[in-house]
Parts: structure tokens; C-alpha cells; sequence
């Protein structure tokens, strides 16, 4: 498989990972890496990964990508300024021509999956990113469907109703059909990306002990218990809405295939606490395959040639994966419906 990795912001950890989980013995028998970025700004990072003996090579296009080899595409061929450990303008800009020819590639099918390298907020607002971060980004490329931001690991698979938002807007931006189409949405990849026949996926309620019967709001009641309600009704194994809280102190996280959160923070505190550096971030419910590492740029560890690449080579095994699973998945339908029609037809063998 080719997968796509795009350099992320120029001044964090993202390029030193990079060169990291790209040194791994025997990642090259696994796909055909192509970096999107810059072969001078790699270098100047590998630089500072000393003993990495890695080679790069540069080309223009994705039709030049030679299997084998470490493959970056030089989305640019200007001089950049390196700020290690700073939010800059240049920063975001470069991250950003990254994405977009990722995404034009991608598009094309000329990569099987993109695994996005962190980027800065900060650094991306200050050079005009229209969208709060990759999700978004990728959400609408993909003609603005209803996507699912979902962290993963072996061990847990966390999923959330809302992503990038205020807490003070929260409460006001659920309701019970976008519950519903998040249940679907997580449903149908656990089944399609993750192979796994019939999931169990536990909802969280919004408030303190999920509302205590409404004594503590009264959301759950109003959408989120008749959005479970519903899915059931469609066939689904949903659970819920459980208090946060107990649910993760308990381990009852433990008996679930995945958790749908309704917010960023009430999702991520536990998986991060739980996997942190082992998971990864993964947005469902697009036509193609998008993963990243779980955390950020890093900034105060930028240059110090002490970053875990772990994350990232986690996130390239999982797009790998989630690929061929969801390509046997379709495959398998497909032949089911040719043995359907020429049963129908009396010609089955």
C-alpha cells in the first residue's frame, strides 16, 4: 500500500517522528511511505535524529514513487525559516500546502490512506486554515459529510458526538439525530474498518452522573437515551447513557467495543490517560482512510531528539489495516451479491 504522511508543522515533533517510525526495520515491506513536505526540511530535522541512517528520496509527483524506497514529494520549493518550538504564520502555511496536495492525491486514489503529522492551531489560524484542525479539514474535503473523530487503541476506542467546540456550547449543539447518525456512523466503521461482527458500543451521558433523572439536566432524557433507544430499534447493541465517571473508574470500559463521548475533553482525558502514546486518532465515516498520532506538536520538546515516534508508527499500522480491512469488507459484499444473483438465476455451481 502507498500511505500518505503528511510533515505537519515544520517547528514541532512531527518530522523527527517521522524520520523515526520511517527507521523502523521492516516498515518498508509493509507499504510504500510518501511523505508529503520537503526533502530539505527533513534533513534539516534528521540532523537532529543523529543516529538515523535513513535515506530520502525526492521527487515531484506521485507517479514517480518507487517502492522500497522512503518517497517524499516536495510540496514546495522555497527556503523556509525553521522556528523550532514556535506557532508561526510559515509554520502553518507549509503544513497546510502539505495537506492539500496529500488530499488531491488521495482523491485521485493514488494513495491507499494519509496519516496526518501534528499541526499547530495556533500556527494554522495564523495562516488563514479555515478550519479548527484536521478533522474539519478532511470532513469537508470529503464534501462536508458527517464525520466521527475517533481515538483508538488495542485496548480502547473512544468516539465523540462533538469535537472542536467551547464546552459552554456543548449542551447546545446535541441532539438526538445527531446522536443517532454518530451510533451509525461508529457502528458501521467498528463493523467495515475494525472486522468486528456485531459491536457493543457504550453511549456517555452529558452531565454528572448522566443526569441523576433529570435532578442534573436534562439532555440525557431529552436526546441522548431516545437516540440509544432508536439504535437498538435499527439492530444495533448500544448501551447507555452511563455517568462518565464510573463508567471509566469501574473498567466498564473494558466490556465495550467502543464509547461514543459527547464531548472532546470527556473523551480523550481517559483514553489518554489509559493509552497515551500507544493510540491513535482516527476520522470515521469519510470515503478514505485518514489516522495520526494522539498528541501535538510538542513545542517544548522540539529539537531535543527526544520524541516517542510510537504514535505515529501506530497510526501508519492502523491505516494500513483499516484499509484492507474495509477493502476485504467491500469485496466480500461483492461476491456475496454475484452468489446471491446467480442463485436467483439458477447458475450456482
Amino acid at each position: 500500500m502507498r500511505i500518505g504522511i503528511t510533515i505537519g508543522d515544520i517547528n514541532g515533533i512531527g518530522p523527527e517522528v517521522i524520520i523515526k517510525a520511517l527507521s523502523v526495520p521492516n516498515i518498508m515491506k509493509m507499504c510504500t511511505p510518501v511523505v508529503y513536505g520537503s526533502t530539505k526540511i527533513l534533513s534539516y530535522h534528521k540532523n537532529i535524529v543523529k543516529d538515523s541512517s535513513i535515506h530520502f528520496q525526492g521527487i515531484q509527483h506521485i507517479k514517480q514513487v518507487q517502492g522500497g524506497r522512503i518517497n517524499v514529494i516536495n510540496c514546495w520549493e522555497d527556503n523556509v525559516n525553521i522556528t523550532l518550538g514556535k506557532a508561526t504564520a510559515e509554520g502553518g502555511k507549509y503544513a497546510h500546502i502539505a495537506l492539500d496536495r496529500a488530499m488531491k492525491d488521495l482523491k485521485e486514489g493514488l494513495i491507499d490512506a494519509v496519516v496526518t503529522a501534528p499541526v499547530n492551531k495556533h500556527a494554522m489560524k495564523l495562516s488563514n486554515f479555515p478550519y479548527p484542525g484536521h478533522t474539519e479539514y478532511f470532513t469537508a474535503q470529503d464534501g462536508d459529510k458527517t464525520s466521527l473523530m475517533m481515538l483508538c487503541s488495542d485496548a480502547l476506542r473512544v468516539a465523540l458526538v462533538t469535537n472542536h467546540i467551547p464546552v459552554s456550547k456543548v449542551a447546545g449543539s446535541i441532539n438526538k439525530e445527531l446522536i443517532m447518525k454518530k451510533i451509525q456512523i461508529l457502528h458501521k466503521t467498528l463493523v467495515e474498518d475494525f472486522d468486528i461482527d456485531r459491536p457493543v458500543i457504550s453511549v456517555l451521558g452529558l452531565n454528572p452522573h448522566a443526569g441523576d433523572e433529570g435532578m442534573l439536566g436534562d439532555e440525557e432524557e431529552k436526546y441522548i437515551r431516545p437516540a440509544i433507544i432508536e439504535s437498538k430499534k435499527n439492530g444495533m447493541i448500544v448501551t447507555g447513557p452511563h455517568p462518565a465517571d464510573g463508567f471509566f473508574g469501574s473498567a466498564q470500559w473494558k466490556k465495550a467495543d467502543a464509547i461514543l463521548a459527547m464531548y472532546h475533553d470527556q473523551g480523550l482525558i481517559p483514553f489518554k490517560a489509559l493509552t497515551f502514546g500507544t493510540g491513535i486518532n482516527f476520522t470515521a465515516g469519510l470515503s478514505f482512510v485518514r489516522t495520526s498520532p494522539d498528541h501535538g506538536t510538542a513545542y517544548d520538546i522540539t529539537g531535543q531528539n527526544i520524541a516517542d515516534e510510537s504514535s505515529l508508527l501506530q497510526a501508519i499500522y492502523a491505516a494500513i489495516d483499516i484499509s484492507r480491512n474495509r477493502k476485504e469488507y467491500h469485496e466480500d459484499r461483492a461476491n456475496a451479491l454475484v452468489r446471491k444473483e446467480k442463485q436467483a438465476a439458477g447458475l450456482d455451481d
